[in-house]
């Protein structure tokens, strides 16, 4: 054997051997690899060969949260003995049937594989979705509809839809959507422009058009106007300047192996998931006088209703320097698997970056000391916080999700939406439409522990008893610690509202004696829904009837609207895991905060919603 070929299999195999070792002790949070996915894939296809098995869903499966912490406190990270396993949670289509299957990295074995024979189907897949969007396009009866209405088949874009569930009896054994097709021809904006009058029904599984109707015709809106393009749109007399933010000095951030971020005296860990999108666990914050890092929040993520059809992750879209993001943002790829087991690639799916929080800290003080005796002292410098945002695009909605980590110690959680007008209406006579948008935040907390209690504050009028003072009256704070699930739901803004809530750990104190604690503070879209109880799609979506809940930490109860939310009955949500009435004070607690908009058009908005916050 030539000598260069053997020192090339000698690098080979140290390369291997060293690939495999960080591999193996990453962290317990990280999102799969491209390399793990791999691993998946093989494992998963040759477990089933020769079936044919589609990948709905790849994820983590999140290690035990003890094997977590534990890990977390142990001064050796990289060991073996240590780091917890690393395993996925495969959601795959095997012969008409779903699997749960999860798959051990560390052996290279399958755990175990359950069937489910429930309400519901898993996401929807990229590829399936695309051939069931082509699928009208070279079927007879579609064709001749649209030579009916005189269009031009090759400006014709079809979308599928699911189909909801509307209280059948029968369970459903076909996945299905319901396609809905639309004009281009003169404007890339489809929504625009509607092909009234045409009912699709695509079977997924089967890939065949199962029911189609073709009722009435009814003339395609008018193109002119309706492109969002900037070269297709009027320009403003007066064009803005360019702004850039410059960090000559570079990013005050970093963003350690395995995607744990530490900013001033914040660090966490940021990762990626298919259907959740961005991930944010093990919050936690220096304290200086203690020389320790305290716990904030052990897991948090924001997850749309749709997200469990469409995958929040998998809607995101490849950020834009410059554009999406500021120019000294740090950007972070995303991997998911495709519907063949193929592994994906999402570039620059996340963005982190530091910018100007838009207030200023000051405080005047005036003759504070005698040698400053009149004047005025004030101290002012910006606020500089530290964004990590991700945007997805869920059909005609835009939805940007910022996780904004301030130095005061506040998490700011926004979901910006903004929507591509999709309307065929040309009068205020015609519009009888509300969109309805629900987001749901799930946050594992920690705070300084793991003990933690949910407190609600209200304020109360007290007549003044000391007899002395010319005061009749004051105001006065009047705390309550719910003791079980039911006394955590509140709907805010209605009687049951309350005027501030706080987790707490009771197990500790601050230095002047109160109990250690983490403020939620709701923002403007605290939206409570229209819908009645018994409707079914209040029924599918029934964590949207309270904005705050809290629950025992349980690793399986992750998603508020179900593992399977396409044509899911609403028996396995958030709504229904706290029937149970589980005790939460002192205990490992999760806070979820729901929150939405009710979407009324405006006649601004004929392309573009005006953003939410």
């Amino acid at each position: 054997m030539p000598l260069f070929f053997k020192i090339s299999l000698f690098f080979f195999f140290f390369f291997f051997v060293i690939s495999l070792s960080l591999l193996e002790y990453n962290h317990p949070l990280e999102s799969l690899t491209l390399f793990e996915l791999t691993q998946v894939t093989n494992i998963v296809k040759n477990s089933y060969f020769p079936l044919n098995v589609t990948f709905h869903y790849v994820g983590l499966n999140e290690p035990n949260k003890q094997l977590v912490l534990s890990w977390l406190s142990s001064t050796h990270h990289h060991t073996k003995s240590t780091t917890p396993p690393h395993e996925a949670i495969v959601i795959t289509r095997i012969d008409k049937k779903t699997h749960e299957i999860i798959v051990d990295l560390s052996s290279v074995s399958i755990l175990s594989d359950k069937i489910y024979n429930g309400h519901g189907y898993p996401m929807l897949t990229l590829q399936e979705q695309t051939a069931a969007d082509e699928l009208p396009l070279s079927y007879p009866p579609f064709i001749s509809s649209i030579k009916k209405r005189r269009l031009k088949l090759k400006e014709v874009a079809c979308q599928g839809f699911p189909v909801g569930w509307y209280g059948e009896k029968k369970r459903s054994t076909n996945r299905m959507v319901k396609g809905i097709c639309y004009y281009l021809d003169g404007t890339i904006n489809l929504y625009m422009r509607l092909i009234e009058g045409i009912t699709i029904i695509v079977l997924l599984d089967q890939m065949t058009i199962a029911s189609y109707i073709d009722r009435l015709i009814v003339p395609v809106p008018k193109a002119n106007g309706t492109d969002y393009m900037g070269s297709k749109r009027q320009r403003s007399s007066h064009e803005s300047n360019s702004i850039k933010i410059v960090q000559p000095d570079g990013p005050s951030f970093t963003l350690d192996y395995g995607n744990t971020v530490r900013w001033g005296d914040w660090k966490f860990h940021v990762a990626y998931d298919m259907r959740a999108g961005i991930i944010i666990s093990l919050a936690s914050m220096f304290d200086a006088d203690k020389r320790e890092f305290r716990s904030v929040m052990y897991r948090g993520f924001v997850a749309y209703f749709d997200a469990g059809e469409f995958g929040f992750g998998l809607c995101a879209v490849e950020l834009e320097p410059s554009k999406d993001c500021p120019d000294n943002a740090k950007f972070i790829d995303g991997y998911f698997i495709s519907q063949d087991g193929t592994p994906g690639k999402m570039p620059t799916v996340i963005c982190i970056f530091e910018r100007y929080a838009g207030r200023y800290h000051a405080a005047p003080y005036r003759g504070c000391n005698s040698r400053e005796k009149g004047k005025l002292i004030r101290k002012v410098r910006p606020e500089v916080s530290l964004v990590v945002r991700m945007v997805s695009t869920v059909g005609n909605y835009d939805y940007i999700t910022d996780y904004e980590f301030k130095q005061s110690g506040t998490i700011k959680v926004m979901v910006s939406l903004l929507e591509v007008r999709g309307s065929i209406y040309t009068h205020n006579d015609q519009i009888k439409e509300e969109v309805y948008g629900t987001l749901i935040a799930e946050n594992t907390l920690d705070v300084d522990g793991h003990e933690n209690s949910f407190v609600k504050n209200n304020l109360k009028t007290r007549r003044a008893i000391n007899k002395s003072s010319p005061r009749k009256s004051y105001w006065t704070v009047v705390s309550e610690t719910a003791e079980t699930e039911s006394d955590a739901k509140i709907q805010l803004g209605s009687s049951r509202g309350v005027f501030e809530m706080v987790v707490v750990n009771p197990n500790k104190k601050t230095e002047v004696g109160n109990e250690i604690g983490y403020c939620l503070i709701p923002g403007g879209s605290s939206t409570s829904p229209l819908l009645s109880d018994d409707d079914y799609p209040q029924i599918r979506r029934g964590f949207t009837k309270y904005n705050v809940w809290v629950t025992p930490y349980n690793k399986f109860e992750k998603w508020a609207g179900g593992l399977y939310t396409d044509q899911s009955h609403g028996d396995d949500t958030l709504a229904i895991w706290s029937l149970r009435d589980r005790e939460i004070k002192n205990k490992d607690i999760v806070l979820w905060y729901t929150f939405g908009v009710h979407h009324v058009p405006k006649q601004e908005e004929k392309i573009f919603q005006l953003c939410q916050h």
